[in-house]
């Protein structure tokens, strides 16, 4: 079911959510959050189809805030707002609002995506392109326990990354994080099977990968070690090398979904390790909510202090 409502407001908005609620016979309380996606026309397709992906495993109301840019003067003064609503078939298991923006309401849109919220449940927001440089700090932000935003996406990702790491609060996460949670499962059951020290480190990357930045500052803040970033030809992250005194133990993914796993004095062995869609990236960080303390390390090094941090395991 999908309806249309032209210069409306948040109220009938929500009067629209009732009655279509009512007239699918789908109940609200099945859904678990509210994730509010804030992104341009341009990208909003990939976007819904993403999180709506991830409501199979979290049904949750997704309300989609698209900023429109003004053509003329006279509408970059007067305010609009156009919304689509969608249930049932046309938004999977949760619901879909998206709200279009025009003229000054674009710099309220906390206004109307605030009475959309579902009641007693958590709020995330979801930046896919183009988040701001304090994530906490923005008027959306502000009214999450998660705010997810993706330095894969911007233009100079490492310096995404510094900002990421001076602006860092309690309920930030990034995808290029997220990414990855294979590798650090896959590096933790190999230091299970060899218990050398490791003396250094190094991450094959295609140049410019956050995630290799990411995963190199959590390997030398963990492990106590040196270690470096060597370009490769992608994608994305191709080999993570430990030295240590009985030889190196690798894990090495050219292409393709499968990895390479190399112990000293061991055959090697493959592993799953594919490159993941954004849906399951995002269905992943919906299971927690709260700080991540573990993307705070590896934000900040050896330096993060966070308490539950501390008593975390190596990798």
């Amino acid at each position: 079911m999908k309806l249309d409502l032209n210069d409306t407001t948040a109220t009938d908005v929500n009067k629209a959510l009732l009655q279509a609620r009512r007239a699918s016979g789908t109940p609200a309380v099945g859904m678990v959050l509210t994730m509010v996606v804030v992104i341009d026309e341009e990208f909003a397709y990939d976007a819904m189809r993403a999180a709506q992906q991830a409501s199979q495993e979290h049904p949750s109301r997704t309300v989609v805030v698209i900023r429109r840019h003004p053509r003329s003067p006279r509408d970059r003064t007067h305010s609009r707002l156009d919304a689509e609503v969608r249930l049932a078939a046309d938004a999977g298991p949760g619901e879909t609002v998206v709200l279009r923006l025009y003229g000054e309401v674009r710099d309220h849109a906390q206004s109307v995506v605030l009475p959309l919220l579902l009641p007693d449940a958590p709020v995330v927001v979801w930046w896919p392109v183009d988040a701001p440089d304090k994530p906490a700090e923005d008027p959306l932000g502000a009214l999450a326990q998660r705010r997810i935003t993706d330095m894969d996406a911007c233009p100079d990702p490492l310096g995404e990354l510094e900002k990421r790491a001076a602006a860092y609060a309690p309920g930030d996460t990034d995808l290029a994080w997220t990414r990855l949670t294979l590798w650090r499962s896959a590096l933790a059951a190999a230091l299970d099977q060899e218990h050398a020290p490791v003396r250094s480190v190094a991450v094959e990357a295609e140049p410019g990968n956050p995630s290799a930045e990411l995963l190199l500052r959590w390997l030398r803040a963990r492990l106590e070690v040196s270690g470096e970033v060597r370009p490769s030809a992608g994608p994305a992250i191709t080999a993570v090398r430990l030295e240590t005194d009985r030889g190196d133990v690798s894990v090495v993914r050219e292409d393709g979904p499968l990895a390479t796993l190399t112990l000293p004095g061991q055959p090697p062995r493959s592993l799953a390790l594919k490159i993941r869609p954004t849906s399951e990236l995002i269905a992943e960080e919906l299971r927690r909510l709260d700080a991540d303390d573990m993307y705070e390390i590896a934000l900040r090094g050896a330096g993060a202090t966070s308490g539950s941090a501390a008593d975390a395991g190596a990798v």
